[in-house]
């Protein structure tokens, strides 16, 4: 429990951007715990202190401490924070007792939208653990840069003011900079629809298109996930903003951005199969597309290249065919 200004935090997932949120926690002085879903592997990281599959390179510190059992995980914690991929949030959180965490501020960090129900995060939390305090944390945040100590910030969005400050508090530091925000949906949808524009980007790379196709798509890709985000309640200028802009900016153009290298790689001529095939990573923007295409119908707005996406992704449709047909879309004034 809290001591002074340490508190003892919970991470749930114990993949890339859980281990190096995990790291940064510890450096700054708090009592970090990681849960992991296969024992095995949890194992592994507690004894060779580094995390192969997926930050690897980068030293765990020994403070972290690393459990395979969730109730051992999450029992006394001041702070839960959610980091697995988003269609195992809800199946997770299940096996958690409400009470247990009570008096926890619960954080989702995760990235992406549940796929048979198109809720948000926040929403599979709140109808499965029922906190007291939730607050969504999102951003530009390529992991092995924070894990690094490179420069990063981040917006922390609550309907709870104080529950928002508190997270703040919690992660800031020389090397992250924390905003607040009560627009949990928009910092939450920005940073989840942001995932398909992403693919797009790669395949424009992959296809060597260059910069004046890439600069285009990423700017109707924002016009694109702006307008569903404030169809369903998110703020016009929070897309503007870190969960928007700034992250969209990130995962489009980083080499080290799942979504990018996963829509590289379909630019060249690989299948998404193979792509997933080699990979354990889990690439949030190949579910999120369906999910946003969805409720792009259920709001009435029109999403042309999270379309495309979604064709090259799961009909077989040729990522030139794609392009070619988004430039030869009717006429429109921007």
């Amino acid at each position: 429990m809290t001591r002074g200004n340490r508190q003892s935090v919970t991470v749930l997932g114990d993949g890339g951007w859980g281990t190096t949120l995990a790291i940064h926690l510890v450096r700054h002085g708090h009592a970090v715990r990681v849960w992991g879903a296969f024992p095995s592997y949890v194992r592994e990281l507690a004894r060779r202190r580094v995390n192969p599959k997926f930050l690897p390179g980068v030293a765990i510190p020994s403070a972290v401490r690393f459990c395979a059992q969730l109730e051992e995980a999450v029992t006394g914690a001041d702070t839960l924070v959610v980091a697995v991929p988003s269609q195992y949030v809800r199946s997770v959180v299940r096996g958690i007792a409400p009470a247990t965490v009570r008096q926890a501020t619960v954080v989702s960090v995760v990235k992406g939208l549940e796929r048979h129900t198109t809720l948000r995060m926040s929403q599979v939390l709140e109808r499965t653990l029922h906190p007291r305090r939730l607050v969504v944390l999102s951003g530009p945040s390529i992991a092995s840069e924070v894990a690094s100590g490179r420069p990063c910030s981040l917006v922390a969005a609550s309907r709870h003011a104080q529950a928002a400050r508190q997270v703040q508090r919690l992660f800031a530091g020389p090397a992250m900079r924390l905003y607040t925000s009560s627009d949990v949906a928009g910092v939450e949808l920005g940073g989840a629809l942001k995932n398909p524009i992403a693919i797009a980007a790669g395949i424009a790379d992959g296809l060597a298109l260059g910069t004046n196709a890439k600069a285009a798509l990423m700017t109707r890709g924002l016009v694109e996930l702006t307008r569903l985000g404030v169809a369903m309640g998110g703020r016009p200028q929070t897309f503007w903003g870190l969960s928007g802009l700034g992250d969209l900016l990130t995962t489009c153009m980083s080499p080290l951005s799942r979504n990018r290298s996963l829509g590289e790689q379909l630019g060249r001529g690989r299948r998404l199969r193979q792509i997933l095939g080699s990979t354990e990573m889990v690439v949030e923007g190949v579910e999120t597309v369906r999910v946003a295409l969805e409720l792009g119908r259920q709001h009435r707005v029109e999403l042309p290249i999270m379309r495309e996406v979604e064709r090259v992704l799961f009909h077989a449709k040729s990522p030139r065919q794609a392009v070619q047909d988004l430039m030869t879309r009717a006429f429109k004034a921007e």
